[in-house]
């Protein structure tokens, strides 16, 4: 289901958004129901009556749930991917840039570090460090962790220093290259890193991405890709091998996470692409626009979620054999072994982060809840491009939901041309120490901080 965050303003919601501006406020960070006489600058009217005011700096062109602000913390940090925040509130950030941008010299990676020294949401000192050009970064141990595409390195990093006090170490070497290749990682209480690798290619063919082509079986790409490894976190000049791979049949999980509530791993699926193009007497352009699932899984050792054997069926409502192993968009066949997901979502809506929030800045509803930053489609046509949001999922007695709801939109303005045309994308996720969400683009390089300012 979808609650407010795909709904448009009404007229009256767009009618206090002017009357602010020309007021002065801070403008309008989301819109609300229509019984709510709230300001149009994000916040959300109290039960006496009082409007709360978005900071200074507030993006007026999100839309967010009533009491909500976007405050652009950054900008123009090209190629901003994932995010990790310190105990003290410093935020560090891992850069990708593209091939072609380092060999035209008009770009390079790198981790960006970030200080708000005045407290006023906006970052005011800037630092940046290393030579990595990837995705994943975290902090654990007294060390910053960085994706460099092959290798995952890891910055002696002093609490409340923005920059590194000696050499990167080498944590995990010799990662297979090429397809899906952005690391996330995440750290558990026990001193383990897991690390995802996405497979090489769409669903494991004999000639990739080929109309028709059948698949391999078994496949081959398991034993190093399309799966979940585990790693001592304090380790040095470890590689993946069969034994260090924690689960299986996960094409790609860009997002992964442990919920505080169990300490149980979580991550999200890309699923695979071009069923329609790759199987047309087989499936409609329309079906292949909404299928597969994206997913959320709870991931546990040995587990095995079925790419490329099997994909799940937003029709269906479970997982079905891939047409490249003999399914029909039906059958379940082998697949019925596969474990389920949590959640699923509309097809190629891309799920790139994912965090479960713990604080206490946000209303109660969402404590112990997972937001999931979806980057956006390429391949939903002839249905309108989608996803470009920030999801919620809600948490009940310890334990996720199946339902979920937009949290942000209103990264695009204009569906025509996406991906291309997309002003921003959203990408990585992180919850400060004061109980704001940060979220990265790594389409126009902003980074937003968003805080909470309804009634307390």
């Amino acid at each position: 289901m979808t609650t407010f965050g795909d709904r448009r303003m009404t007229s009256r919601e767009q009618l206090w958004c002017v009357l602010a501006l020309v007021m002065g406020t801070a403008g309008c960070g989301g819109a609300a129901d229509d019984a709510d006489a709230r300001a149009a600058n994000g916040g959300a009217e109290s039960a006496a009556g009082a409007v709360a005011s978005c900071p200074a700096g507030t993006d007026t062109t999100l839309t967010l749930p009533p009491g909500f602000c976007a405050v652009i913390f950054a900008d123009s940090i090209k190629g901003a991917r994932h995010i990790a925040v310190a105990p003290n509130g410093d935020v560090f950030v891992q850069r990708l840039i593209q091939q072609r941008e380092l060999e035209g010299g008009s770009g390079k990676g790198g981790v960006v570090a970030l200080r708000d020294a005045n407290g006023d949401h906006r970052a005011d000192t800037t630092a940046t460090f290393g030579e990595t050009n990837g995705t994943g970064i975290g902090l654990h141990g007294g060390y910053l962790y960085a994706d460099d595409v092959s290798r995952i390195l890891r910055f002696p990093l002093s609490s409340g220093s923005l920059t590194p006090s000696g050499t990167a170490e080498v944590v995990v070497r010799n990662i297979p290259t090429g397809g899906h290749e952005s690391r996330n990682l995440v750290f558990d209480g026990a001193g383990a890193m897991y690390m995802n690798i996405g497979s090489r290619t769409n669903s494991c063919q004999r000639q990739d991405r080929a109309n028709g082509s059948p698949g391999i079986d078994p496949c081959t790409e398991l034993d190093t890709r399309a799966g979940i490894w585990r790693f001592r976190a304090d380790a040095t000049g470890q590689q993946p091998t069969v034994a260090s791979r924690f689960a299986t049949g996960n094409r790609n999980a860009m997002g992964l996470a442990i919920n505080p509530a169990n300490g149980s791993l979580y991550a999200t699926q890309h699923g695979r692409d071009q069923l329609f193009q790759n199987w047309t007497s087989m499936f409609t352009a329309e079906q292949s626009a909404n299928n597969p699932a994206e997913e959320l899984q709870q991931v546990s050792a040995g587990d095995d979620f079925g790419w490329p054997y099997c994909y799940y069926s937003n029709e269906q409502h479970r997982r079905v054999l891939a047409p490249e192993y003999g399914g029909n968009g039906t059958e379940v066949g082998r697949c019925a072994s596969k474990k389920a997901p949590v959640a699923v979502f509309p097809g190629h809506w891309a799920p790139m982060s994912l965090v479960f929030y713990t604080g206490t800045q946000f209303p109660p509803r969402y404590r112990g809840g997972a937001f999931i930053a979806f980057h956006g489609s390429w391949n939903r046509a002839p249905e309108p491009q989608a996803g470009y949001n920030v999801a919620f999922v809600p948490a009940s007695g310890g334990s996720l939901g199946s339902e979920h709801e937009v949290f942000a939109s209103g990264f695009v303005q204009d569906d025509s041309g996406l991906p291309g045309s997309a002003k921003h994308r959203p990408t990585g996720l992180a919850q400060g120490p004061d109980g704001a969400l940060y979220l990265t683009d790594d389409r126009g390089g902003r980074i937003w901080k968003i805080v909470y300012v309804g009634a307390q």
